[in-house]
């Protein structure tokens, strides 16, 4: 049995298929989360060295994003208690065009570990697996008024990505970026969801402000409205309207396109009205 992996958010979108994928290759792994066996919090630093006792190699997904201000800190002390614990390797799940996450991409560079950092784009999985698979479900997709394209990138790829560069050394001092292989709307991907379920989903942008307040109704915490705020008013600026070609580097294979993500997520069922 290989040394031990720990998996941070491995109930998350990536770090299950992460873990997953681990099982599979019979590499011992720990899940860190707040049901775990062992239970990891961000927010409870007392038990974080049981956490990572006999740890090799750690994957890193913050919640809820390294771009929330108390992200800083906490990547700060974690990879100080990584570093006493005797860890080996950190590789940390980071966002593009985000300079937070950047302040905190730097504190895994220079912690003194060997390292991997893996910038990515929107997640596909949004669609089916975060807060626009309600608006899915209803056929009515309202967001803010969003000025770029997005190459939205397939959490399987990052988590093949996660696997290799946690698995191997030829990956250590790398900042990658994962992105799907084709610039995309919002309005664009809506519509291949729509056209591939055969079933009308409308589309809409609106002001902040009002999206704002549409959050706010449904009673949503202060800090979600802050980082979806953040994220498509800063990060989908323009910033991020570029193709990386790093799962192609990393795995010797293209990243799955957003058609191919559709077909795939329609036969889990999710988007199915009951």
């Amino acid at each position: 049995m290989e040394n031990k992996v720990l998996v941070l958010g491995s109930t998350g979108k990536t770090g299950k298929r992460v873990a997953e994928r681990l099982k599979n290759l019979n590499i011992s792994t720990r899940l860190g989360s707040r049901s775990s066996q062992t239970p990891f919090d961000w927010e409870n630093s007392s038990n974080w060295h049981n956490v990572l006792e006999g740890v090799e190699s750690v994957y890193i997904t913050f919640q809820p994003d390294l771009a929330v201000p108390q992200a800083l800190e906490k990547i700060n002390l974690f990879s100080q208690k990584a570093k006493e614990a005797k860890v080996k390797k950190l590789v940390l799940l980071s966002g593009r065009g985000e300079k937070e996450a950047q302040a905190c991409e730097q504190v895994i560079v220079q912690s003194g570990l060997e390292w991997t950092v893996i910038r990515t784009s929107w997640f596909m999985q949004n669609f089916s697996e975060n807060f626009i698979l309600d608006s899915i479900l209803n056929n009515e997709l309202v967001l803010p008024i969003i000025k770029a394209s997005e190459p939205f990138v397939d959490a399987d790829d990052i988590a093949d990505v996660a696997v290799a560069c946690l698995t191997s050394n030829s990956h250590n001092g790398k900042i990658y970026e994962l992105t799907g292989p084709e610039l995309l709307s919002f309005e664009t991907a809506t519509k291949i969801i729509s056209t591939k379920l055969n079933r009308a989903i409308s589309y809409t942008e609106i002001p902040m402000e009002n999206y704002e307040a549409a959050l706010r109704s449904y009673q949503l915490p202060e800090d979600f409205i802050w980082l979806i705020k953040y994220l498509f008013t800063e990060v989908l600026d323009g910033r991020n309207e570029y193709l990386s070609n790093d799962v192609l580097n990393v795995l010797g294979r293209k990243p799955g396109s957003f058609e191919e993500y559709v077909n795939k997520t329609i036969n889990t069922g999710v988007w199915a009205i009951q």
